[in-house]
This record gives C-alpha cells, sequence and structure tokens, in this order.
C-alpha cells in the first residue's frame, strides 16, 4: 500500500509550480515587450508590465516584414514534413513488421540509425548533395570510367546538375530522413493480435486491402501523434532552412524571425517588433500543443504496449 504523505505532496506541488513558472516565464516577458512601444524599451529594457501596442506591434509584423509569406513557407515545410514523415514510417513499419524477411531486422537497425545521425551532423554533406542532386551519380561515373566513355562518344565529359537549393523540395527533402516514425509504428503494429492477419486472409483481403482497410484506420491514434510531432519538429527547425534559402521570400518564419534584428552592431534592436513577431510565430504550435496534446500521450502510449 502506497501511503500519502503531505511532505511529498507539498514538494511535488512546489517543483510543479516552480517547472511552471520556469517555462511561463520567457513566455510572459516575450507577450509584455511586444505590447509596448519602442520608446518604452529603451528608456525601461525588457518589459514586466503590459503595454497598449501589441496590436500596433502585430500589425507592423505583418505589413513592415517578410514574416507573413515566412509563416506560409513554415506552414508548408512543416506540413510537408509531417505528411512525408508518417507516411513513410507508416510503409517501412508495415513492410518490416508483416513482411517477413531475413533482412527485416538489418533494415529497421539501419532506418533506426538515421536517428544517431540527424542533421546538424552531415549538414556539409546534405547541402552537397542539395547544391546538385547528381553528385552521387557524377561520382560513381568517375569511380566506374564512365565519364571518359562519354567524353571520348560526345566530345564532353557526362556532367549532370540539379540544385534544389531555395526551393521547397530543398527545404523539405532532406528532413525527411528519420527513423523515429518508423520505430512508433513497429511498435504498434507488433503490439496487434497475430490472428488479425489471419483473419484478414480468410477473408480475402491482400497485403494492400489489409493495409488500407483494417491497419489504417486502427493505426489513427499514433499517426495523429507522429503527425503532430514531426509538424512542431518541421515548423522550429533553423539550421537546414537557414542554409538552404537565399532570399527572404523562401525562408522560414524562424530564420526570419532571427533577421529582424539589425546587422548593425550600434543598432538598437526594435525589441516589441521581434517579441511581437515572436507571438505570431508561436501562435499555431502553441495552438496545436494545447488542442491536441492528448492524442500525442495516447500515441505513445500505445506504441509502448
Amino acid at each position: 500500500m502506497i501511503e500519502n504523505s503531505r511532505t511529498i505532496n507539498i514538494a511535488a506541488t512546489t517543483v510543479l509550480i516552480l517547472g511552471i513558472l520556469y517555462i511561463l516565464g520567457p513566455l510572459y516577458i516575450t507577450l509584455m515587450t511586444a505590447s509596448q512601444s519602442y520608446d518604452y524599451v529603451l528608456l525601461h529594457g525588457v518589459a514586466l508590465v503590459p503595454g497598449d501596442q501589441l496590436i500596433d506591434n502585430i500589425v507592423r509584423v505583418f505589413t513592415e516584414t517578410r514574416i507573413p509569406i515566412q509563416l506560409a513557407n513554415s506552414l508548408f515545410v512543416a506540413l510537408t514534413h509531417a505528411v512525408g514523415v508518417s507516411a513513410l514510417s507508416f510503409l517501412a513499419a508495415f513492410a518490416i513488421v508483416y513482411f517477413k524477411s531475413r533482412l527485416g531486422t538489418a533494415l529497421f537497425a539501419l532506418i533506426l540509425a538515421t536517428n544517431f545521425l540527424p542533421l546538424e551532423t552531415r549538414v556539409i554533406t546534405t547541402y552537397q548533395v542539395a547544391s546538385n542532386v547528381f553528385s552521387p551519380l557524377n561520382a560513381l561515373l568517375d569511380l566506374t570510367g564512365l565519364t571518359q566513355i562519354f567524353e571520348l562518344a560526345l566530345g564532353h565529359p557526362a556532367y549532370l546538375e540539379l540544385s534544389i537549393l531555395n526551393t521547397h523540395v530543398g527545404l523539405v527533402l532532406p528532413l525527411l530522413a528519420t527513423g523515429t516514425g518508423t520505430f512508433l509504428f513497429r511498435q504498434y503494429f507488433r503490439s496487434m493480435p497475430k490472428d488479425l492477419v489471419k483473419a484478414a486472409k480468410m477473408d480475402g483481403a491482400g497485403p494492400l486491402r489489409f493495409m488500407w482497410d483494417i491497419l489504417l484506420p486502427l493505426s489513427k491514434t499514433p499517426i495523429l501523434a507522429l503527425f503532430i510531432m514531426m509538424f512542431l519538429s518541421g515548423w522550429t527547425s533553423y539550421l537546414w532552412p537557414l542554409l538552404s534559402s537565399s532570399t527572404p521570400d523562401m525562408q522560414t518564419a524562424v530564420v526570419g524571425l532571427a533577421r529582424l534584428s539589425p546587422d548593425a552592431s550600434g543598432d538598437v534592436p526594435d525589441y516589441p517588433l521581434i517579441m511581437a513577431g515572436a507571438v505570431a510565430v508561436c501562435i499555431i504550435p502553441l495552438l496545436m500543443v494545447a488542442l491536441l496534446q492528448r492524442h500525442i500521450v495516447q500515441g505513445f502510449a500505445l506504441s509502448e504496449k
């Protein structure tokens, strides 16, 4: 039997309150500063009391900066990233679990190994490939000696070139390489009754029909959980959108928000404008977490059965 302890309850409540203050403190300061004028911040510094300029500062964000189109880019990147990772992870886990193969475990290990090589550790090679998606093929032609053969036949060396930098495809494609979703679905599929497949076969359902009519409806909760997590990951990604986009109209909102600070070292940043931009950028992910957090918990709980 677990006995109730008043001391433990008080300590746990205190830690919880401190954690809430630690998380909400920066959000409160951001909101208060965004509601002040530029002159007020110059005179008093970071604001701790509300002002009356919040609406005006948000209007300035949408009329004087490139944040609106960058918000559209962030929405495209986040949605495409979430849909792409969810679809690829679902299909990969389906093939690993329900198609028996000697290479299944090895393939799953290779997919899971992508978590140990995040984009930050392979950003240089990723940038090189994105600058020319045919560079691996060109290297293979050089290695096999086919380049010289094409040069003799055509009179010039065979060199293919296609850059996806500063494009929407280039913003999303390198972010899809992750094994988190495959691991989530694999654990969920392995928790399902094995007789489910046998019953589907008795009813004459093939692999595709089993996946579409049976497995997909049963997987709505983990799919939604993974979708939310990948959406937030795509929305907050900074390093790759910073490197792969060279124009403001192709940058995401997180990158554009960092660019609101002046380049000259002697200029004082317009902190109310920057904080108002941060409020505008945070609205969509905060609403998603607040409204759909129950699905995140249920999705990961089901995958651990």
